[in-house]
């Protein structure tokens, strides 16, 4: 009770966050069935005990994350910037297989042989450098060039280092990155020179791919093909591989219209590899009908909403932007997730937040959930003592 009686910011999230990790347990447990039968003797009890285990450091995460008075990202984006950096070059540089599949976007904490996407964890620390740097110039005339050291320099960097191995997290952090300097005032006539560097950085490397094959080893082409089967006719053969498992997400989608098959009757889980991650969103309308796809939609937006909320009752341009960088896209992850499962969008390899079974993923938006709890919370950094300050703050005024 007394740890209940110390959580602080919005309720109607905590409420929202909570009812989507006790959902989460139905459609994970009954789309496990094809890894426990795959790589497994058949029982399906320990991926519920992974994603259970997974999902409680993830509330641990929110509950420590949302106790730190928010400005004090501010200083933590700058010192951990550097450290994403290091970290996605080391994921780069080993980029070898895990389980024969490719793991260049992984790598694996030592003693404890658990996989880390590194990534994900740029992602949310880029969100916060960047809406930290746009309130400090909130009042400043903007010049292009005096943001290409601090503001770009950094952009690109993190976005060149994950692109070689996930294209699709590189345009999604790209997409909410112009995004929120858009919303955060920085001119428009900019954002589309920055729109035209980013436009020629991908054709740069995509032919630079192509002339050193070795270098990037099959990612390009599986972005083609991608595309391609995308927008494929369905009888075409040559594209059957890649269109498995979208004709199956479809199959599973369809049979479940308009009232589902029930709780742990889906039949297409056991044909869909990604059926627990990339394609939950298929296995939970086939169960649950209409009602269960219609409702997980609406819990987003309804999250998404509160997140606006939060924003707009913070009086601080920092907290306002911070809410906006690290939650809309969570938001956005799950309607790309949704919308691959219906064939309205290639095969991104992105899971839906909160729902899908996986580690890394649940553990970084819950970190990006704390962080919108403490601005909702409304703290500030008090002094100690009269003229005594914060490291971390000193830290982000000066840079």
């Amino acid at each position: 009770m007394s740890l209940l009686k110390n959580i602080q910011g919005d309720k109607v999230i905590w409420a929202i966050v909570a009812l989507m990790v006790l959902f989460s347990f139905l459609p994970v447990y009954s789309a496990s069935s094809n890894l426990a039968y795959l790589y497994g003797d058949g029982g399906v009890t320990k991926y519920l005990i992974k994603h259970a285990m997974h999902l409680f450091l993830g509330f641990v995460i929110i509950y420590g994350v949302h106790k730190i008075p928010f400005h004090y990202f501010k200083g933590l984006s700058i010192l951990m910037l550097p450290v994403v950096v290091i970290l996605l070059l080391f994921t780069l540089a080993k980029g070898t297989t895990i389980g024969g599949a490719n793991a260049s976007r992984w790598i694996r904490i030592p003693f404890i042989g658990v996989s880390f996407q590194t990534s994900t964890l740029a992602a949310v620390v880029l969100m916060v450098y960047v809406a930290r740097y746009l309130a400090k110039i909130k009042e400043k005339t903007i010049t292009f060039k005096s943001t290409v050291l601090p503001l770009w320099l950094p952009v690109f960097a993190v976005l060149i280092l994950i692109l070689p191995a996930n294209f699709s997290t590189t345009a999604i952090i790209f997409t909410m990155v112009l995004m929120l300097c858009f919303l955060g005032g920085y001119p428009i006539k900019y954002l589309v020179g920055i729109l035209g560097v980013g436009a020629i950085a991908l054709t740069l490397f995509v032919l630079t791919a192509k002339a050193f094959p070795d270098a990037f080893p099959d990612r390009v082409d599986t972005w083609v093909s991608r595309i391609e089967s995308f927008f494929a006719d369905d009888k075409d053969e040559n594209f059957a591989d890649q269109n498995y498992q979208t004709e199956r997400a479809k199959t599973a989608i369809a049979s479940g219209f308009p009232l589902g098959l029930g709780p742990g009757k889906s039949k297409q889980r056991n044909f869909i590899p990604q059926a627990s991650s990339d394609f939950i969103y298929a296995i939970i309308v086939e169960e649950t009908g209409l009602l269960g796809g219609l409702g997980l939609i609406l819990g987003y937006l309804l999250l998404l909403f509160r997140m606006m909320v939060v924003s707009n009752k913070s009086q601080d341009i920092f907290g306002k932007l911070l809410v906006v960088g690290v939650g809309i896209p969570i938001i956005f992850q799950a309607f790309i997730n949704m919308a691959v499962a219906v064939e309205l969008f290639p095969v991104t390899g992105q899971t839906l937040p909160l729902i899908s079974s996986g580690g890394t993923s649940i553990w970084m938006t819950c970190l990006a959930l704390g962080i919108i709890l403490s601005v909702s919370a409304n703290r500030k950094v008090v002094k100690k003592t009269k003229g005594e300050e914060n490291p971390l703050d000193v830290l982000s005024q000066t840079v």
